[in-house]
């Protein structure tokens, strides 16, 4: 059975020649989107870290409460 990406790129071939330069903008849009998305996540560690740190030091206070429907 062919990998997933070779499987794509077969069926890619198949489409008129001039709809391969959409398909490979849009290939190509969609990985810098998800390496945007890593490095914006990665980057948020600290502070969502931190974040929750608070969240869980106000629930062992006692200063917190369920929300209705929900706990």
């Amino acid at each position: 059975m062919a990998h997933p990406l070779e499987s794509a790129v077969i069926a890619a071939k198949q489409l008129p020649a001039e709809e391969h330069e959409t398909l490979a903008a849009i290939l190509i849009e969609e990985m810098a989107s998800e390496q945007r998305w890593t490095r914006s996540l990665a980057a948020s560690q600290p502070l969502l870290g931190a974040l929750a740190a608070e969240a869980l030091a106000e629930f062992k206070a006692g200063k917190t409460r369920p929300l209705n429907g929900l706990l």
